[in-house]
């Protein structure tokens, strides 16, 4: 290779290089408006959320346990169709965890509830959403020991 070959080959590389990383950064600039514009639409989801939560907890409405999981929609038309209200499923699991001192798992908690509230039919895996629900919103606390998980309420945790 001679060196007008080298050093045309090096200009490729280089402008190539130089061409990579103005696109490179315009692409960063782009994802990062996209962050951007997610991160308002997160923050204008989790208002609604807790704006909708704040609602039903001021004006609560007949709503059966079984579509307390379902899209508002369709608790909007359980509504409308007159059926009993019963506690959220959230409050009744909260106030499981009270009448223990100890850590509860959530098959523990599920048959509690079945045991106490025969009229409610939670499958587990609605028990555990639950309960990871309270867990994000700060009520109560897990605790995860090898591949054991249990709950307790949060003022009563000791970590």
């Amino acid at each position: 290779m001679t060196s007008r070959s080298a050093a045309s080959l090096r200009a490729r590389y280089v402008e190539r290089a130089v061409s990579d990383l103005a696109e490179n950064r315009r692409r960063q600039r782009e994802l990062a408006e996209k962050i951007k514009m997610l991160e308002q639409e997160e923050a204008l989801l989790m208002d609604i959320l807790a704006l909708a939560e704040r609602y039903e907890e001021a004006h609560p409405s007949p709503v059966p346990v079984e579509s307390q999981h379902r899209p508002a929609t369709a608790r909007a038309k359980a509504t409308a169709m007159g059926k009993s209200r019963q506690p959220l499923l959230g409050d009744v699991l909260v106030e499981l965890l009270g009448t223990h001192d100890e850590p509860r798992s959530a098959k523990d908690l599920r048959d509690e509830l079945t045991e106490r509230h025969p009229d409610r039919t939670a499958t587990p895996q609605v028990v555990r959403n639950t309960l990871e629900s309270l867990v994000a919103k700060g009520r109560i606390r897990r605790h995860k020991r090898e591949r054991s998980v249990s709950y307790t309420l949060a003022e009563r945790a000791t970590n």
